[in-house]
């Protein structure tokens, strides 16, 4: 009897055991769920972004800070690592936190859409077919009148837009092919990367879950153009950016944009250092500019370039859809 008892209480025991754990691992898994949930809210998601992003640039700023004393190369690193970390780290460190598989793959960073080698060619054509647009654009936005009542905040704007020239300017001077390169480096690549990271990889996939995708390739577009603060490049900066947005979307690779604002960024480096040294005497502001008749051959050609690539992308999904 009392054997029975006694192994009756360890069976008794061991049940209770079991059923500890089993709860414990339920909760645990509970837990989980809710966190795995609360990331996936939109509100939350923009809150993480929001503090990595914060967090990442003030880093950035510090660390930036030790080379700005250090001459014109000190200023192009700090500008570099401002960049690095503004606009490449805050949105992979983001993705790998809301998405625990294939984080670099979700965030843009996926093989291009067939026929890809149309979708490379046309991207970095459209940087080119597309610049009398980009000037006429830029024409229109620098003659913007405010007015009287706006006069100061017109002043105001005008003296960040010609502080911001000069600083650029001073960061494309380069003594040499070496000076060039490290140029397209910090001016042309690592912005390329990080900017369509952040405005594409990030926010224009992300409007695209919430809404039309039209609409999301054009807010991305206005919010990159609004982040760079300058209102006197607002417009051609925005059209870049709906440019990049539609090639992206239809490419399905952030590489295509990457690409695209790479060309962008490096042609005007290149142009400004050939001008410099004399090789050439060009406009590099306002390079491209030309007659109202061209401007709208180039809009035109532009349209017709995104309306090609929107058409094969659509042709691509049908197709995907009918072998399934």
């Amino acid at each position: 009897m009392v054997e029975f008892e006694v192994g009756k209480c360890k069976h008794d025991a061991a049940k209770l055991q079991k059923v500890y754990l089993c709860g414990k691992f339920q909760c645990h898994m509970s837990d989980n769920l809710f966190i795995d949930n609360l990331k996936q809210s939109t509100g939350m998601r923009v809150f993480i972004f929001l503090i990595i992003l914060i967090v990442s640039s003030l880093v950035g700023a510090a660390v930036s800070a030790a080379f700005m004393f250090a001459g014109d190369l000190g200023m192009k690193i700090a500008q570099g690592i401002s960049s690095i970390l503004m606009f490449v780290v805050p949105p992979i460190v983001y993705y790998f936190i809301t998405r625990k598989e294939r984080a670099m793959p979700a965030l843009g960073f996926r093989a291009v859409n067939k026929p890809w080698l149309l979708y490379i060619l046309i991207g970095a054509a459209l940087m080119f077919v597309s610049l009398p647009v980009t000037n006429q654009l830029t024409a229109w936005n620098e003659a913007m009148n405010f007015g009287s009542a706006f006069e100061r905040l017109e002043e105001y704007m005008k003296t960040l837009e010609e502080a911001a020239q000069a600083a650029t300017e001073k960061m494309l001077k380069a003594n040499n092919i070496g000076g060039l390169l490290f140029n397209l480096l910090i001016i042309a690549l690592i912005p390329a990367v990080g900017e369509e990271l952040t405005f594409r990889g990030v926010l224009q996939q992300g409007l695209s879950r919430r809404m039309n995708p039209h609409v999301a390739i054009i807010l991305s577009a206005a919010i990159f153009s609004f982040i760079h603060f300058q209102f006197y490049g607002f417009l051609p900066r925005m059209f870049l950016g709906i440019l990049l947005g539609y090639m992206f979307y239809v490419s399905g690779s952030l590489w295509t944009s990457i690409l695209m604002h790479f060309v962008n960024n490096g042609t005007a480096v290149v142009l400004y250092y050939l001008n410099d040294k004399g090789i050439i005497n060009v406009d590099v502001d306002h390079f491209g500019a030309m007659s109202p008749t061209m401007v709208a051959i180039s809009a035109a050609a532009t349209i017709a370039l995104i309306v090609v690539c929107w058409r094969k992308s659509k042709e691509l999904v049908q197709k995907d859809e009918r072998h399934q």
